[in-house]
């Protein structure tokens, strides 16, 4: 592809049935992409193999086709390029910079504190600051997760949607995990690894990724790797003000598609994202030309209303 031009991705995780949801966020970044001429790919984030499966990974091309979005070149597996994480795991370990990490899930709790009001904990480090001694002992008994040391560092960046985002690494963020004890290889890495290999432009995804950006800004510069421009959407949000997940089978792909064609869930989608009027049906190819970032909503939107009013045909 083109140097200059755009490529985007959708990267969903095949551990259950699309829902709504995840609809959402794979019609906007197709039609980010592809209305300014741009390239698509799809990589299937099946690192967890407790948790995904082979039904689900063909599931969701056949559910992306049947939605009328498709995508350039063969789907890229993440279970397939444990190799290609492991040279990043390296360079970053060369650099001095990562370390094992031997607490259980209840100590990592208690090793952490508040970050800022959301509730969500920030690791202190106090693994990082074993002897060679300490960690050789407690390594016979326990096998290490491995973490990075982030730097005393504020990161920020444009968003194309909300604007710009600061963070700052070692406060809001802390050490992070790479590689799980299992040898399995965290989210955070892959994802850059993998939007750099596939030479990923333009990352569009929901808003609970936005938080995770400044640390994947600092390692793709650990790595020597380009950064893609961010737009956080908004979450489709289930009556209870809970975000749709697949495990509570919200809003789930299968039933809708019991009672609305692909156009009318389109339709209902491109309502929500303000780029039609009325909830009416229309394919996703229709929309190109209408698409703009200037004007999907900002907030969070609940799915109380959603889909309903639209015509089934």
């Amino acid at each position: 592809m083109g140097t200059n031009k755009v490529v985007g991705r959708f990267a969903p995780s095949p551990s259950g049935r699309m829902h709504l949801g995840n609809l959402w966020s794979c019609l906007l970044a197709w039609l980010a992409a592809r209305s300014e001429g741009g390239g698509m790919v799809l990589r299937l984030e099946d690192l967890d193999p407790d948790r995904c499966r082979q039904e689900y990974r063909d599931q969701i091309m056949r559910d992306l086709e049947w939605l009328g979005l498709d995508w350039d070149g063969a789907p890229v597996y993440q279970s397939r390029r444990t190799e290609v994480y492991e040279q990043a795991f390296q360079m970053l370990k060369q650099q001095g910079i990562i370390y094992p990490c031997f607490c259980t899930r209840a100590e990592r709790l208690a090793a952490s504190a508040p970050h800022r009001s959301d509730g969500v904990t920030v690791y202190d480090g106090r693994c990082g600051r074993l002897s060679l001694a300490e960690r050789e002992a407690r390594s016979k008994t326990r096998r290490p997760a491995w973490r990075v040391r982030v730097p005393e560092r504020e990161i920020s960046f444009p968003d194309l949607l909300q604007g710009v985002f600061s963070e700052h690494l070692a406060r809001d963020c802390g050490d992070f995990i790479l590689r799980r004890s299992d040898g399995v290889y965290a989210y955070q890495l892959a994802v850059v690894v993998d939007d750099a290999a596939m030479g990923v432009t333009q990352v569009a995804r929901g808003s609970d990724l936005l938080s995770s950006t400044p640390r994947q800004l600092w390692l793709q510069e650990r790595l020597g790797l380009p950064h893609p421009e961010y737009g956080h959407l908004p979450l489709l949000l289930a009556p209870d003000g809970r975000r749709l997940a697949k495990r509570d089978r919200d809003q789930e792909l299968g039933q809708l598609q019991e009672r609305f064609t692909a156009r009318s869930l389109v339709g209902q989608l491109a309502c929500a994202a303000r780029l039609i009027d009325r909830p009416e049906p229309i394919t996703p190819q229709e929309l190109l030309p209408l698409f703009s970032w200037e004007t999907l909503p900002k907030q969070d939107i609940a799915t109380e209303y959603l889909p309903r009013g639209i015509s089934q045909n």
